[in-house]
């Protein structure tokens, strides 16, 4: 065994996982598992550069990781950064904080790196499942991108495109800062039409009509399952694995488009971090669900932060 920590900072939010890891057996046994939504990505695709505020946030989460990997004695550490750093003009700054704050590089992964990564996590509990056909579609829907993997054991091909909920909603939904609530049809029609180009553009690469289980990880998708399971609040062990249905996101779908900040705010699964940006994310689901012709996603709460854990041990 391997005690290893896992850091993903993404477009939206910053991710840890301490586990102790065995190859020889594929078992990841998990220590502490943490979320904190830091907007990091904020005003990236209007400024190309990390807002001062954003980065702040995205050190003191930092701060608070250093010390539970401290604390668990974690003998290796991988920090990846996805979407929003790849795109930005001050990154040293970024990285310079990191580095600081808790001794190791980020590595600003490619979106291939990415998809590889949410493949692994995703997938390795799924494999000898005979209930679940292969091959796998896996769709990791972010805040700044959404990456589409297709395989069975092992990945066949991957792609990143530049669609994601904070993407999606500062680019259609924000007007002079604020949010529209609810958006009006010309807008969400924008949205759709962002999100059928980049499933274009990622079908020429990944077959996606060819996988038999489409598996949906990252936040936009587990807080669409947490409605549809009508949970009072949210439970990891009941939205891992849970099955739902394309009629049910498309219901949901269509509730939070037409729902006001405060009516968003009040369901009790949902995070107050994606109360803005979750309609978006469910709108990017439902785009994918009916272009692949999907009559239901496996949610997996193991994604990229998994796969990242798998690649230090």
């Amino acid at each position: 065994m391997t005690r290893v920590a896992a850091v993903d900072c993404g477009t939206n939010s910053i991710r840890l996982l301490v586990a102790d890891a065995d190859p020889a057996t594929g078992e990841l046994n998990e220590l502490d598992r943490r979320m904190t939504i830091v907007r990091l990505g904020q005003g990236v695709d209007r400024t190309g550069r990390f807002a001062p505020e954003a980065l702040e946030r995205t050190f003191a989460a930092c701060r608070e990781y250093a010390k539970v990997i401290q604390e668990l004695k974690a003998e290796r550490v991988r920090f990846v950064a996805t979407s929003a750093s790849r795109d930005v003009s001050n990154r040293e700054e970024f990285v310079r904080g990191v580095v600081d704050i808790l001794g190791v590089e980020p590595e600003v992964i490619s979106g291939d790196q990415e998809a590889e990564f949410s493949f692994t996590g995703a997938t390795k509990e799924l494999v000898g499942r005979a209930d679940l056909a292969k091959p796998f579609l896996v769709v990791d829907i972010g805040g700044g991108s959404t990456e589409f993997v297709v395989g069975e054991e092992h990945v066949r091909a991957a792609r990143s495109v530049d669609v994601g909920c904070v993407r999606m909603t500062e680019r259609h939904l924000v007007t002079d800062g604020v949010v529209s609530d609810p958006p009006a049809a010309d807008r969400i029609a924008a949205i759709r039409a962002d999100v059928e180009a980049a499933l274009d553009l990622a079908g020429r690469t990944v077959p996606l009509t060819d996988a038999h289980t489409l598996v949906g990880l990252a936040g936009s998708v587990t807080t669409v399952a947490g409605i549809a399971l009508g949970l009072a609040e949210y439970e990891s062990a009941a939205i891992h694995h849970a099955r739902i249905s394309l009629d049910q996101v498309q219901e949901i779908t269509a509730r939070l488009l037409a729902s006001t900040h405060e009516e968003r705010a009040a369901i009790p699964v949902l995070h107050p971090g994606r109360v803005d940006v979750i309609a978006a994310g469910a709108l990017i689901l439902q785009c994918v669900m009916e272009r692949v012709g999907a009559e239901e996603v496996v949610v997996s709460e193991h994604d990229i932060l998994d796969g990242i854990a798998w690649s230090v041990a």
